[in-house]
């Protein structure tokens, strides 16, 4: 019977693409054979914690033997949705947009950047990696026509719930959104913050922590 993986935590889901990041490493370097101890002590978590997660999805490991680094790395990629190409498009085309479509392992991951948008008629023509910056009136249209699933958001706050309505009316299905905003978007449409301020902030508390600790 299939398993119901509507039900699995999201805190498990989170762990998932550190789990494949390991695994990705453990192949480059010729191992193929790895025990949820050996696991445990490269990823942080404990050999029971990783065992519970993918335990989730039906496990994979043998008893005595460990489990193939291989067919985990790639079971965890189809169970992430890896197994297939994303069409995807950036809206702002500033440092961080330029950054991210910069970054090729996205690419490799099957997230096609089909184009970027902006407002600056400066940049609209200019390409970055053969990939065109266009004019962001045309945002809606192009991701309709072009059945783009994932629209990714790197502009200022005032202008990201717009796109995101420009986006979402575009029928789009996901949105990574890096502007400092809390959108709304219908339900049907998934949306992953990533506020790289709050993060940034967090770690400056840890440091505060830490030298209050060092006075007292």
């Amino acid at each position: 019977m299939e398993r119901d993986h509507s039900k699995i935590s999201m805190a498990v889901i989170r762990r998932l693409p550190k789990y494949r990041r390991y695994l990705e490493e453990l192949l480059n370097n010729d191992i193929h054979r790895i025990s949820s101890n050996e696991l445990s002590k490269m990823t942080g978590f404990t050999a029971s914690q990783i065992r519970q997660d993918l335990n989730n999805f039906g496990g994979f490991g043998q008893q005595g033997y460990g489990y193939n680094v291989e067919a985990l790395y790639e079971e965890i990629g189809k169970i992430l949705g890896l197994d297939r190409e994303y069409e995807t498009v950036i809206v702002g085309a500033g440092n961080l947009g330029q950054a991210i479509v910069n970054y090729t392992n996205f690419e490799k991951s099957g997230f096609k950047m089909r184009a970027m948008f902006d407002v600056n008629p400066k940049l609209i023509g200019l390409k970055i990696r053969d990939i065109e910056i266009k004019d962001a009136d045309e945002l809606e249209t192009f991701v309709r026509e072009n059945n783009i699933d994932i629209g990714i958001i790197c502009t200022t706050k005032e202008q990201a719930q717009i796109v995101a309505d420009q986006l979402v009316r575009g029928n789009i299905r996901g949105i990574w959104n890096f502007a400092p905003a809390d959108l709304q978007v219908p339900d049907h449409v998934m949306l992953e913050n990533v506020h790289l301020s709050e993060s940034l902030f967090t770690l400056s508390y840890l440091l505060k922590s830490q030298s209050e600790d060092e006075e007292r």
